[in-house]
């Protein structure tokens, strides 16, 4: 995390101080979700834009005419049927699903690599990452935010050595993604976990009780009342969350909650996709079937939804 994204994070935590108390905290390390929208297609298919197309993209469909965004629909599904056998099938359709996730983690690693990489050898040193990321802050003692700058360094370095396989303290661009996004790679879970515990372990023994639970998502602010859905969290930690019923959960407990490995989003939103679009009900998508029902996968002039067009050329 490089200074200004770390500048943002505290604004956004500043801003959920300031926030209303019944408004949901969402832990940062959650599996990564397709959208942040509400998936409901009796009001919109915003949710479905931005699975199918990553968020970014999915802003640029909604400036094009009907005419417009079918036609660069179609080009997409040219891309998404792998095997070229003129259908799309639920696991075609579910791999693009990942593919347009992703391709913002990609840009994201591009655009820090310029920055960190300073002398320019197609790799990036923990003392290049260090020296860019916080360098004169480190200076001075006593930074007028009150923040420790050096305890956040402590735990870059920790999951910096965690990616880099090798130990050289030197990262590939794979490495440096892992760095960036560990979520995103298997054997950089346990790092992920441990940090997310290391934020809500209030009391510092190891676990994390029901209390420190719901106070990571929610404040009380001297409400004694709480919104229904502090009440449901609550069960959920009961229920679900706390498998061996101790009060607490554990490092495993925690793995499975925020890192949950028994739902693939992408492949749920593949069959809801397919389901929806499957006129003869054959279990695949035809360009033709796809093209019909545009609307439900990219937006455009005609749904008014979204922002200015950013890019045209993407396809």
């Amino acid at each position: 995390m490089d200074l200004r994204q770390f500048l943002m994070c505290l604004s956004l935590c500043t801003a959920f101080a300031l926030s209303k108390p019944t408004e949901k905290k969402d832990r940062v390390h959650h599996e990564p979700q397709l959208s942040d929208k509400v998936h409901n297609d009796a009001q919109n298919f915003d949710y479905d834009h931005d699975a199918f197309l990553g968020a970014e993209e999915a802003k640029t469909f909604d400036q094009l005419t009907p005419e417009e965004s079918k036609e660069r629909l179609g080009k997409i599904v040219s891309k998404i049927d792998g095997d070229k056998d003129g259908f799309v099938t639920v696991d075609e359709l579910k791999d693009w699903i990942k593919f347009a996730q992703k391709r913002w983690i990609y840009e994201d690693v591009e655009r820090q690599w310029k920055g960190h990489d300073l002398n320019e050898d197609g790799l990036v040193s923990w003392e290049e990452y260090k020296n860019a990321t916080y360098g004169y802050v480190l200076d001075d003692p006593d930074p007028d935010d009150g923040f420790n700058y050096k305890q956040m360094m402590v735990r870059d370095e920790r999951r910096f050595k965690m990616a880099d396989k090798d130990g050289d303290l030197i990262a590939t661009k794979e490495e440096f993604t892992a760095f960036l996004h560990p979520e995103e790679y298997d054997y950089m879970k346990d790092i992920v976990v441990q940090e997310t515990m290391e934020d809500i372990d209030k009391n510092a023994d190891g676990f994390i009780d029901l209390e420190e639970y719901i106070g990571d998502m929610y404040s009380h602010d001297g409400n004694t009342d709480e919104p229904e859905w502090v009440k449901t969290e609550r069960e959920q930690f009961v229920e679900f969350r706390d498998k061996n019923r101790d009060g607490k959960m554990d490092k495993e407990e925690t793995k499975d909650w925020i890192l949950p490995s028994d739902y693939d989003h992408a492949e749920a939103e593949a069959r809801h996709l397919v389901y929806e679009s499957d006129q003869n009900k054959d279990g695949k998508l035809t360009k033709e079937e796809i093209v019909d029902k545009y609307d439900l996968f990219v937006g455009s002039q005609a749904t008014d939804f979204g922002e200015a067009l950013v890019r045209h050329d993407e396809f």
